[in-house]
């Protein structure tokens, strides 16, 4: 069993100020190479001395070293703020063209985009379904025999002795004649009903409105290639909210009654 004094991890050995390149050059094969007995891991477990470390860390090598290591954590740091500041200019100046549609079609694009998204997201799954279905088994088990079944039901014979003559009830039924003459115009019924789009806008809720916000969003993801060569949650972060605003801007700018649900999308979506 090793003794913590005595020996120090791989991430011990990084929280000291070493790279791996420094590690694999400096230090070359662990002292101690295994598993871990309290967790399973697929990496070995990489232990070295701490007093062979703490020598190494005293040698000029060592000291040349770090400043390099440095020096070029240094450079990468300033090549990525400089690329950084780039693409936020770049996505500051660039002109954001947003296709101008008629109102007709750009609600038939968004309806088509819309049920494409539905066709490619996968459905509900049916051994979920199954599972949550009776066993047929035990549904025949619970049912009524038929034979009770049939002996309770009413004699077919006293049913039809019981039921009304046909005659009589034709005779009493409304002439149809005189219902479609007092039925209103199906010309008159077209008139008062609402228009389609008029419908579809506001059936759901906002729902054919978010659809063309949607749509004319990946109509413009050409300019996601604006964000090429960047990496890191900061950077590309920062970039990735500039160009969400502009382009969202850009389409409520192009179609006013877009607007309030592109605005909506900034605040969400930051």
């Amino acid at each position: 069993m090793t003794d913590r004094t005595t020996y120090v991890t791989l991430a011990g050995v990084r929280r000291r100020g070493w790279t791996d390149a420094m590690v694999r050059d400096l230090l070359g094969t662990p002292d101690v190479q295994g598993r871990d007995p309290r967790r399973w891991s697929l990496a070995p477990v990489r232990l070295y001395l701490l007093a062979r470390v703490e020598t190494v860390e005293r040698t000029p090598e060592f000291t040349r070293t770090a400043a390099l290591c440095r020096s070029r954590a240094s450079a990468a740091g300033v090549h990525a703020e400089r690329r950084r500041a780039a693409v936020l200019t770049a996505i500051r100046a660039e002109p954001i063209e947003v296709p101008r549609l008629p109102g007709p079609e750009l609600e038939r694009r968004a309806v088509r985009h819309r049920h494409l998204l539905g066709a490619r997201s996968p459905g509900p799954d049916p051994t979920a379904a199954r599972a949550g279905s009776p066993d047929p088994a035990a549904a025949r088990a619970g049912s009524p025999d038929p034979a009770a079944a049939r002996a309770g039901s009413p004699d077919p014979a006293a049913a039809r002795a019981g039921s009304p003559d046909p005659a009589a009830a034709r005779a009493g039924s409304p002439d149809p004649a005189a219902a479609r003459a007092g039925s209103p115009k199906p010309a008159a019924a077209r008139a008062g009903s609402p228009k389609p789009a008029a419908a579809r806008a506001g059936s759901p809720s906002g729902a054919l409105v978010r659809w063309q916000v949607s749509y004319l969003r990946h109509a413009l993801s050409r300019y996601d290639s604006l964000l090429d060569g960047l990496y890191g949650e900061t950077g590309r972060g920062e970039a990735e909210r500039l160009l969400r605003r502009r382009l969202y801007e850009a389409i409520a700018s192009v179609y006013p009654s877009l607007a309030g649900e592109c605005l909506r999308r900034i605040a969400v979506e930051g």
